[in-house]
């Protein structure tokens, strides 16, 4: 069969395009503004896109081609009508044709689509007449968007005429429903692109604060006042020429990452990755510094942008938003005065004119309507908003008085709105005025997978985070309100991070920054001790949790010995959780939550404090339901034995009617047949995999066993290795199924033990084989540049009778039965594992003894361990 042969117009069409590109490209790497370039670019999409309208009009029967041009008008709207293509952008036309011409239409639309398809252009195209296409925009807000931003570019300008002044006018009348629908519309597309400004791999068109922001400003003014050009809407008084210019200069540089991503991607490319990160901070010359690497630096500067966008997009969408009607008839009614210049209504505190005239501009004035706002929990009304931003832009140093340090601790005081308040003070950069550390963290990102928000972010939302535990119903909860010094909480977790981005550890730097922060606000000894150790050791708590053996009460002891008083137990607490909460959706889940909680309730019963739990007592009572459930059994002997060589740990979590599955079950083992048993924990989210069997049949049970599991394609979070009496090993494995989210099928279940029975029951101790994954070249790139180091650490002093091994090093696959292969090959037996896993980095924790079961003291074999460890793992990266 030959080949299709491409029409000569579409044949020159496709060398124009490939030579206008090229053109470009050259043009962008010679430092052409992006704006610039994009209009550059959309002029030469127009010239393609005219030819092969020429050529479609030439094709359509019984009509000359002028005879169709003036029956058709050809719109350009959405990115490619505000003439915002980048090198690979769709073309989004509008074809309005007259009524009684739409056969004749369709076939030159069908002509000009297939045409501008085989020249290598994406068409996005609607056939309508002016009528049609200003109803479609009135039903559907995403239609309304793109039209907004239209153009003329070929055919009649009678029929485009037809179309662009009743729409405009026509969306000015029902500009209360279009705001209503855009932001709808909007409120999805953030909430599957990045809801926050500050994601750590952003879509440069749809995240927060990006191109799109810059849109909605344009959308929304047609909407409003029929004008979409920023230049227009300055004129008209509703955009400040400062805001303008924030929007000009994020859009020209935003255009211009975006021409480089699609540049360097050969098609269309709006995902701002960790790859492309690194790529573009060395392109343009990021060197980095002692405590920040190039990339953070570029990202900062990216961040800086973003946040404007954000800020004035906010601002302006908050200046046209309607009232509602009741507010509007009721709002007067239901308001009433509490000081001479502050109002409070159903919804927000507003301002009296005497007070925006002449206060609003003083931060003491500023910092009492937040508190009020915080008091009555009230959102401040966008006019008085409005009054703040103007009088606080661009300011200079501000003295802080002892009146300013008084309010703004009263402010942080009150959890009311104290997040969102707290944000809109740094957005004002006053913050940073008052809390000199904040101006370091602006937009500071932390370049891994771990934490979702930049360091300033992070720290705000914390707070967010910790004065939404008001609600809860849990310890948690109770121990937040609990606590007389809220402000000094708050604190901590405001400053707690603002050491990172220097070359010393963050939590020194930050000790530092607390005890200035403390001078600053003249507070007491005592409190200035407590935001220093609150700061310094505002990891501890998590570190303890779950990387050690809290199950060891010494352990536990001289935590709480370290930690106390009471009162500042519970701050540590309660910013442990916070902290966790603050880095990303999810990240503090019930688990984390109940182990942590755990922790708190122990220390305070060692310190006398109010919210005890005696661990010995609930571990008699648990020994004595024990003891009473297996009385008159057969092997009652042997069950006896079993349940008092139980560990603590192994008691402490584990409900009674659990341990007598799992002892029932091993009463029953066959001598040469492990027990292997899953079960779905959805307090945890986990799958809780059961494994006994005796020690002697299987030399380097660990390691045996992790290789089982992980070769099925499931994720270690924790695991526990129990020997009990008898010489019997007991463990447990809390994992996550790759496979799966949530509760795995029934069947995979099911499969997976079978598995691991087989795999234990070989005789042949061989490495298990891992299923392999896809790594993107993107992902693989930004591993390569910035490789995450591997680390060995040993600690002999917290436990008593074992040595703990700590690995950090980037994951991988079948990581954790390498490691533990590698310790059964050193003459090692783990008895607790601890598995923290932060998307591409892993902190594996490991309680081990030598061959006579004892604590390794020789230091020269401490060293080997830990250098074989090391060298191991670096070479199999």
């Amino acid at each position: 069969m030959a080949a299709l042969r491409l029409r000569e117009s579409v044949l020159e069409a496709k060398q124009k395009l490939a030579a206008g590109r090229e053109k470009l490209r050259r043009q962008h790497e010679a430092g052409v503004p992006g704006v610039q370039l994009c209009a550059q670019n959309t002029d030469c999409f127009d010239g393609i896109v005219l030819d092969l309208v020429t050529a479609a009009a030439n094709d359509v029967p019984g009509f000359t081609p002028e005879q169709v041009l003036s029956k058709l008008a050809i719109v350009p709207h959405g990115g490619y009508g505000r003439r915002d293509t980048a090198p690979y952008s769709d073309v989004d036309l509008m074809i309005l044709h007259e009524g009684t011409f739409r056969e004749s239409a369709i076939h030159f639309t069908k002509r000009l689509q297939q045409d501008v398809f085989d020249v290598g252009l994406i068409l996005g195209h609607s056939l309508r007449t002016p009528g049609q296409a200003v109803s479609a925009a009135m039903g559907d807000a995403t239609i309304f968007t793109s039209l907004a931003e239209n153009r003329y570019l070929a055919g009649s300008v009678s029929l485009f005429r037809q179309f662009a002044d009743p729409f405009r006018h026509r969306a000015k009348r029902n500009f209360r429903g279009l705001y209503h629908a855009i932001m709808k519309s909007r409120d999805e597309e953030r909430a599957q692109y990045g809801e926050v400004v500050h994601m750590l791999e952003p879509n440069i068109k749809r995240s927060s604060g990006t191109l799109r922001g810059i849109q909605m400003v344009r959308w929304l003014g047609f909407a409003k006042y029929g004008e979409v050009e920023l230049d227009a809407l300055t004129r008209m008084g509703v955009i400040t020429d400062k805001d303008r210019k924030i929007l000009r200069d994020a859009r020209d540089y935003l255009l211009r990452l975006r021409n480089d991503l699609q540049f360097h991607a050969g098609k269309s490319a709006d995902l701002l990755d960790r790859a492309e990160q690194i790529r573009l901070a060395e392109k343009y010359g990021y060197e980095g510094t002692e405590g920040l690497l190039p990339v953070e630096q570029f990202m900062q500067t990216y961040f800086e942008h973003t946040s404007g966008v954000r800020d004035v997009a906010r601002h302006f969408i908050a200046s046209i938003r309607p009232k509602s009607l009741f507010v509007s008839l009721f709002g007067p009614l239901m308001t009433r005065r509490v000081d001479r210049d502050f109002h409070v209504g159903p919804y927000q505190i507003s301002t009296s004119k005497r007070w925006k005239q002449q206060r609003a501009g003083q931060l003491d004035e500023v910092l009492e309507l937040m508190i009020a706002a915080n008091r009555f929990e009230r959102h401040i009304d966008h006019p008085t908003w409005e009054v703040i931003r103007t009088k606080f832009q661009g300011v200079g140093e501000i003295e802080l008085t002892e009146s300013t340090r008084r309010l703004f601790l009263a402010l942080l005081s009150e959890p009311g709105r104290l997040g969102e308040l707290l944000r809109r003070l740094h957005e004002l950069r006053l913050l940073e005025k008052i809390v000199p550390g904040m101006a370091h963290a602006r937009c500071l990102l932390q370049f891994n997978q771990y934490h979702k928000y930049t360091v300033d972010a992070h720290c705000i939302k914390t707070i967010e985070c910790a004065t939404e535990f008001l609600n809860r119903d849990d310890t948690l909860g109770a121990v937040y309100r609990s606590i007389k010094k809220k402000w000094l909480l708050h604190l901590a977790l405001l400053i707690h991070d603002l050491g990172k981005g220097f070359s010393e550890d963050h939590s020194i730097v930050g000790a530092r920054i607390a005890n200035d922060v403390a001078d600053q606000f003249w507070l007491s000894p005592q409190d200035k001790e407590t935001l220093h150790h609150l700061v310094l050791y505002h990891l501890t708590m998590s570190h303890l949790a779950f990387r050690r053996d809290t199950s060891d009460e010494q352990l536990v002891l001289r935590f709480a010995m370290e930690n106390g008083p009471a009162e500042r137990l519970k701050m540590l607490y309660v910013l442990t959780c916070a902290d966790f909460a603050g880095v990303g959706p999810n990240t503090l889940n019930d688990w984390k939550v109940r182990v942590l909680t755990d922790l708190y309730r122990r220390s305070m019963h060692l310190l006398g404090g109010d919210d005890t739990v005696d661990t010995m007592a609930l571990r008699r009572k648990k020994l004595d339901a024990l003891a009473i459930s297996v009385q008159g059994r057969d092997k009652e002997a042997w069950f006896r034995r079993v349940i008092d060589s139980l560990p603590d740990g192994f008691l402490q979590e584990t409900p009674v009617d659990r341990i007598l599955s799992d002892l029932e079950q091993l009463a029953e083992m066959k001598e040469d047949s492990p027990m292997v048993a899953c079960q779905y924990r959805p307090d945890r989210g986990v799958l809780e995999i059961t494994i006994g069997t005796k020690e002697e049949l299987m030399q380097g049970v660990f390691h045996r066993l992790t290789g089982a599991v992980t070769s099925q394609r499931m994720t270690i979070l924790a695991a526990e290795i129990n020997t009990l009496a008898d010489g019997l090993v007991l463990d447990r494995y809390f994992v996550q199924d790759q496979d799966h989210d949530g509760e795995p099928p029934e069947e995979r279940v099911e499969d997976i033990c079978q598995r691991i029975h087989k795999y234990l029951t070989d005789p042949k101790d061989k490495a298990p084989t891992f299923t392999s994954t896809w790594t993107s070249r993107n992902q693989r790139m930004a591993e390569e540049a910035i490789p995450i180091p591997t680390e060995i650490k040993i600690d002999n002093e917290t436990a008593e009778n074992y040595t703990i091994v700590e690995v950090f090093t980037q994951d991988r696959q079948g990581l954790l039965y390498q490691i533990s292969r590698m310790l059964y090959d050193m003459g090692l037996s783990v008895h607790v594992a601890r598995i923290t896993t932060h998307l591409d980095q892993v902190v594996d924790v490991f309680y081990v003894t030598d061959e006579q079961n004892e604590k390794i003291c020789d230091t020269e074999r401490l060293e080997r361990i830990k250098q074989q460890l090391g060298e191991s793992l670096i070479e199999s990266k």
